[in-house]
């Protein structure tokens, strides 16, 4: 297994995308099953859509680079969610003004920080407030292959908050192979959803983004938030919070490992992307 650091300044040329509601019951918990009740999926369990969070030099919000290794900037809003997730650093291939494949090489421990405010908005609003609303474990993780017998397989997610020195457990441990969709067939619906999502409800038309997707370096894609625990539904992030997103290989760490790490005994994880952010 090979760890790669985090290049924040080339990720400034990549184009940021997340998946809504990749895991069962996310969308309810975040509020946001209303909102996405218009939009009809091909099958019960698909991901409703993509959306944008990061668009190099759109001349809206999205323009605005938000992905930070250490920092959320809460903007002294009520209710800033933390969305753990596993984010994919992928090439692709463009030709004749389509997306015609999407190549994940690296994985990564992140945090979709989301604005829970129901104002009617398209989904993007909620996600990009600016600089550090968005969050990148610095040490990512070669993918040998996007397949299910690929490393990706024996991954998990967790995610914690401490505030005023007591840790709480934030989203539930979930195993990356658990999410409604990965693997090739994320891939393929993705490649659809690029070329054909229409405007409707919170997603946007995406075909407008990608037109001159050429001149870019990459995809940086969100493949979706994990469920939450009790207190990750009623508790929305305050200034001072400490934030830990963890994909580890849960074949190789226990769980016990994640929990020794946060309380400050100096292990080497070396099979994990961590991320660790104070909400400032």
């Amino acid at each position: 297994m090979n760890k790669n650091q985090a290049n924040l300044e080339e990720l400034k040329d990549y184009l940021g995308f997340g998946v809504a509601g990749n895991f069962a019951n996310h969308l309810g918990e975040a509020g946001e099953a209303d909102e996405f009740s218009v939009i009809e999926t091909k099958e019960k369990d698909a991901p409703k859509g993509l959306f944008p969070f990061y668009i190099p030099n759109h001349d809206s919000f999205l323009g605005e680079y938000p992905i930070s290794t250490d920092i959320i900037n809460h903007n002294n809003m009520d209710k800033l969610q933390v969305e753990a997730e596993v984010a994919l650093l992928c090439d692709f291939v463009y030709e004749n003004e389509k997306l015609v494949d999407i190549v994940p090489k690296l994985f990564g421990a992140f945090n979709d920080c989301s604005n829970r405010v129901q104002d009617g908005n398209k989904l993007s609003t909620k996600k990009n407030w600016g600089p550090n609303s968005k969050g990148l474990a610095s040490d990512l993780i070669e993918i040998d292959s996007f397949e299910e017998d690929g490393i990706l397989s024996k991954y998990h997610i967790a995610s914690f908050v401490r505030r005023d020195g007591i840790l709480k457990d934030y989203g539930t441990v979930s195993a990356v192979k658990s999410y409604s969709y990965f693997f090739n067939q994320l891939k393929d619906w993705m490649i659809d959803k690029f070329n054909t999502q229409e405007d409707m409800g919170p997603l946007e038309e995406l075909k407008p983004f990608i037109q001159d997707m050429s001149k870019y370096k990459g995809l940086l894609i969100a493949a979706g938030a994990t469920a939450y625990t009790d207190f990750g539904k009623h508790n929305f992030l305050e200034k001072g919070d400490e934030i830990f997103v963890y994909v580890y290989d849960a074949h190789f760490h226990s769980f016990e490992d994640i929990i020794q790490d946060m309380s400050g005994m100096d292990l080497h994880l070396s099979k994990c992307s961590k991320l660790h952010q104070i909400v400032e």
